[in-house]
Formats: structure tokens, sequence, C-alpha cells
């Protein structure tokens, strides 16, 4: 997998984490949900990236 790619998956994987992240603070009002939500991100974006 090229560089290129690999920017793509990340840039795609940001927008979520973003927009994910406003979505599960505004639903739970803490931000303890988000920073899991944001570290379940993560691991699913190292996993594609690793590949």
């Amino acid at each position: 997998m090229d560089i290129s790619r690999k920017l793509g998956i990340l840039i795609f994987c940001g927008v979520p984490a973003i927009i994910g992240g406003g979505i599960v603070y505004g639903i739970f009002g803490s931000y303890t949900p988000v920073f899991i939500y944001e570290v379940l991100l993560l691991f699913v974006a190292g996993g594609i990236i690793s590949k």
C-alpha cells in the first residue's frame, strides 16, 4: 500500500472522529465515551493501515 492510499484512509477515518466525537458527546454529555470512541476508531484505522 503506497503512502497516498494510507493518507487517504487516515483522512477517511479522521472525519468520523471529528463528527462522531461530537455526536457521542451530544448523546452522553461526557468526554469519557468520546475518549472510548476515539480509541476504538484509532485501533480500526491502525489495523487498516498496518495491512
